[in-house]
């Protein structure tokens, strides 16, 4: 039985998912583990569908530096231990640019072109790209698949998409492009079996995390999102501020010093709820923090959704379902009932029981708009789009431009 490895490589960690796969194409999900503490104290874990751990060791600083390193010592692990071989790997890149629009298998003209997008997005660019490109050169046989988290809103008509800027600006790629779409693409891909009353309808989903959008889907495709250009815009996230008057970039620069890197730093790690709070970006330590300015950045975020929800309703002339999604999402009931008071307007009423007991289903029966929480899968649909492109067939173009 042929496996898949799935990657998602950050900053400090990698995450992995091992999928085998069955004769009819089917996945079956076998490890999740990740390397984490890169750069400092890196340390290896992993486990089985059962959740039995399989692997939990620290690993030599000096072997493992790096994002590279990491993701070769968990392919000598599955390799060397667990008799594992992938056949492919498929990555989850954040930045498609305007010249990607659905996955691609990964060469070196690809690299070289997804090398561009990094300044759109430097939490996470440079290091999808170092777990690519370091297999890459040592292991140059095995395929690799760069899955793009902006892909799944590429089909936005041009109202969504544009800025109020110069034509020439949009032609070079200047324009919204939307993020966690291997998430959305997911989301849609269940909804006729978790939640058929509402899937081929007009649905707002709200990926909630450290990084949080939120999407609107009509008959189970993007048609709006709360991010743009880069994973900077919409609503506050853990360390990022969400929509921000360009102006005030201006200002931090012209009246504060900063530098274009400086600046850079500033929105990606010191503004959103641990800008708000002062205390932290995990909505965990706020939600059990009794310090006022906790509850003010928890407020803040329900309050930002909540508007962001109207703008996603109004681009589809109504809303006929809400769906849940990610860490906070998924296992906060304090920030989705937060969340949901102020949606009462379009006819969400949580059932308290359902949503304290994170049911699927946490809104009432006879609410107009149901809500819902689904998990979200990123992996798996990784997993998938490296099957389906690794396939015997034809296959569209690597290079795929934007109409």
């Amino acid at each position: 039985m042929d496996t898949i490895l799935v990657a998602n490589s950050g900053s400090s960690s990698v995450k992995f998912q091992v999928f085998a796969t069955g004769p009819d194409g089917g996945l079956e999900r076998q490890v999740r583990g990740q390397v984490d503490g890169i750069g400092t104290h890196p340390r290896l874990r992993a486990t089985d569908t059962d959740r039995k751990v399989l692997v939990e060791r620290s690993l030599d600083n000096q072997t493992v530096p790096d994002v590279q390193a990491a993701l070769i010592a968990a392919g000598n692990w599955l390799r060397d231990e667990l008799r594992i071989a992938p056949v492919a790997i498929g990555h989850r890149v954040v930045h498609g640019g305007p010249l990607f629009e659905r996955p691609v298998r990964v060469d070196s003209g690809v690299l070289q072109q997804l090398e561009k997008y990094v300044p759109l997005a430097p939490l996470h660019q440079p290091y999808n790209l170092a777990a690519i490109r370091s297999v890459l050169a040592r292991f140059p046989d095995i395929p690799q698949v760069a899955c793009f988290d902006t892909a799944f809103h590429r089909g936005h008509g041009e109202l969504a998409d544009r800025y109020a800027i110069p034509q020439d600006l949009y032609a070079e790629g200047v324009r919204r492009y939307g993020f966690h779409g291997l998430s959305y693409e997911y989301i849609a891909s269940i909804l006729p079996q978790v939640a058929p009353e509402i899937a081929s309808t007009r649905v707002i989903v709200a990926h909630l995390g450290s990084g949080a959008s939120m999407c609107a889907l009509q008959a189970r495709r993007s048609v709006e999102s709360t991010m743009g250009f880069t994973a900077l815009d919409g609503i506050p996230m853990g360390t990022r501020p969400g929509q921000i008057d360009p102006g005030v970039v201006l200002y931090l620069m012209s009246e504060k010093g900063m530098s274009p890197a400086d600046a850079q730093a500033f929105l990606y790690h010191e503004c959103g709820l641990k800008g708000l709070s002062g205390i932290s970006n995990d909505m965990r330590e706020l939600e059990n923090s009794s310090d006022p300015r906790a509850q003010f950045a928890i407020d803040y975020f329900a309050y930002r959704v909540a508007l962001n929800a109207g703008m996603l309703a109004a681009a589809m002339q109504g809303v006929d379902g809400f769906v849940f999604t990610a860490g906070i999402g998924e296992n906060s009931p304090k920030v989705r009932a937060a969340i949901a008071a102020r949606l009462a307007w379009l006819g969400v009423s949580l059932d308290p029981g359902a949503n304290a007991r994170n049911e699927q289903r946490v809104s009432r029966y006879e609410s107009r708009t149901p809500a819902y929480v689904v998990r979200t899968d990123e992996e798996l649909m990784i997993a998938r789009h490296t099957v389906t492109l690794l396939a015997p067939g034809p296959h569209p173009s690597q290079y795929e431009k934007a109409s």
